[in-house]
């Protein structure tokens, strides 16, 4: 297979943006799957970033499938992942699909110090922030420290009694 020029990259990754699926289908059949995760723009976003800030459902089922897991991640210049541009934009089946596929997309920071959950609250998309929340992955580990089940009641002398609550 030829290897793709800048311009073949440039072509992909706006269709991607503009969520035209015959023509990353046929990147896909000129250059093969290895090179669509190799595009980048200038500002390091990849064919994930154009997909999903944009909603185009239909390419990012076609392009999950052949994509290495990492691409996922990758986070362009400003740290932001694909999920941080789709809870941006507010498309939550595009949400789903990453998500569901990587629950640990959730938790990544970006360079503002945002995590996609933060995204979707400072848009005040109320539905995606949910959905999120329900899709966590919380492991017994991931519990802050001193946080606990303990109820503290304090009389009318300020002493205090501490309880556990089940």
């Amino acid at each position: 297979m030829a290897a793709p020029t800048n311009d073949d990259f440039e072509d992909l990754l706006l269709s991607c943006r503009y969520g035209d699926l015959d023509d990353v289908r046929a990147f896909v059949d000129k250059f093969g799957p290895e090179a669509v995760a190799s595009a980048r723009d200038e500002n390091g976003n990849t064919v994930l970033h154009m997909t999903c800030a944009n909603g185009h459902e239909d390419v990012l089922t076609f392009l999950l499938p052949f994509l290495p897991p990492s691409l996922l991640a990758t986070s362009n210049n400003s740290k932001s992942t694909a999920l941080h541009w789709a809870a941006t934009n507010k498309h939550l089946g595009v949400v789903q699909k990453l998500a569901g596929a990587q629950p640990s997309l959730i938790d990544v920071k970006n360079a503002a110090g945002r995590t996609p959950l933060g995204e979707a609250e400072l848009a005040e998309w109320d539905s995606g922030a949910q959905w999120m929340v329900g899709a966590m992955v919380i492991g017994e580990n991931d519990l802050k420290e001193g946080v606990t089940d303990e109820v503290v009641e304090e009389d009318q002398e300020g002493h205090s009694d501490a309880t556990i609550k089940h």
